[in-house]
């Protein structure tokens, strides 16, 4: 493969999704790819079997998820280019399975994800996200160290 048209970057609120945004911005403009910027929000939690709660508890989640959507679309105006063709997209669900599930479906050719600089037994004990993206991925994935 020597070259991308797809590429997605995976963010979280908690990264300094500047030094990320940055990294994928600059990538999309040297191979002209789109740019697809997901973060993944927690999934409702009412269960299956049980009636959903209070109405207003159901409308402060979708106001929650409306502004979790401003904010994302917030972070493209900010750090992507112009000249970028980029999308953001917010979506319920369990983190790996959700960006692994739309990688495929929106065709991505290289998915970019932040990594934090744990010590080695921290990371041996309590496994991120982008540890199993990195095993589960079958397609090009680049890691980018965030400082905290």
């Amino acid at each position: 493969m020597d070259t991308f048209k797809n590429i997605m970057v995976a963010v979280d609120f908690n990264d300094s999704i500047g030094e990320l945004m940055i990294f994928a911005d600059s990538l999309a403009q040297k191979y002209e790819a789109k740019l697809w910027v997901l973060h993944v929000a927690d999934p409702e939690p009412d269960f299956v079997g049980y009636e959903p709660g209070p109405q207003y508890i159901r409308d402060l989640q979708a106001e929650e998820y409306r502004q979790e959507h401003r904010s994302l679309q917030q972070v493209c105006d900010s750090f992507i280019s112009k000249e970028v063709e980029s999308d953001a997209l917010l979506i319920q669900g369990s983190t790996v399975s959700t960006v692994l599930e739309e990688a495929k479906k929106l065709n991505v050719d290289l998915l970019i994800v932040g990594t934090h600089k744990h010590s080695f037994l921290y990371s041996l004990l309590n496994e991120s996200v982008s540890m199993e993206l990195v095993k589960k991925a079958e397609i090009p994935m680049l890691t980018i160290p965030i400082n905290e």
